[in-house]
């Protein structure tokens, strides 16, 4: 076959096609219309059922939400009591500790003025036989500072007697020097 052949058959060919091409194209397109329309349709639909399920769990979620809302109020409102009970327990509590407390603090406070004034008679005591003791020693003490200060007194006029006698004897030695130039 040749070219030419070749040729007139496809051209052949082409013309068979393009006669029935537009209506196939045509047919196409009116199949993708039918197509859009329907999907249209279905995802009206779709729309429709999604709005209807929202707003069943809308109308579900605030029917639970009042539930759980009511659960909580009892809720509160029990641990409200619970908290006045305790309160109330506490505050009796506390009251007993007070009342031990002071029971123990005025046992405690009459303890310690017991202790404090045996303790205070005793430190009168000591104190008042230290003062003699103090008041013996300050005598002997003073009986010693006597004897010491008559003692000084002696030391002191025997070196004021030797410092005079070698002043005399320095000066005896200076006139001597004075009257031998």
């Amino acid at each position: 076959m040749t070219t030419e052949e070749r040729l007139y058959k496809l051209e052949g060919i082409v013309e068979g096609v393009m006669a029935v091409l537009p209506e196939r194209v045509s047919a196409l397109e009116h199949r993708m219309d039918l197509l859009r329309q329907e999907v249209k349709a279905e995802i009206a639909g779709l729309r429709q059922e999604v709005k209807a399920e929202i707003a069943g769990l809308r109308q579900e979620m605030k029917g639970e939400i009042a539930g759980l809302r009511q659960g909580v109020k009892e809720e509160i409102a029990g641990l409200r009591q619970e908290m006045a009970d305790l309160r109330q327990e506490v505050k009796a509590e506390i009251g007993s500790l007070r009342q031990e407390m002071e029971e123990r603090f005025n046992g405690l406070r009459q303890e310690m003025e017991e202790k404090h004034d045996g303790l205070r008679q005793e430190v009168k005591a000591e104190i008042a036989g230290l003062r003699q003791a103090v008041n013996a020693e300050i005598a002997g003490l003073r009986q010693e500072m006597a004897g010491l200060r008559q003692e000084v007194k002696a030391e002191i006029g025997n070196a004021l007697n030797k410092a005079m006698l070698y002043f005399t004897a320095l000066a005896a030695a200076l006139a001597l020097i004075t009257f031998l130039r």
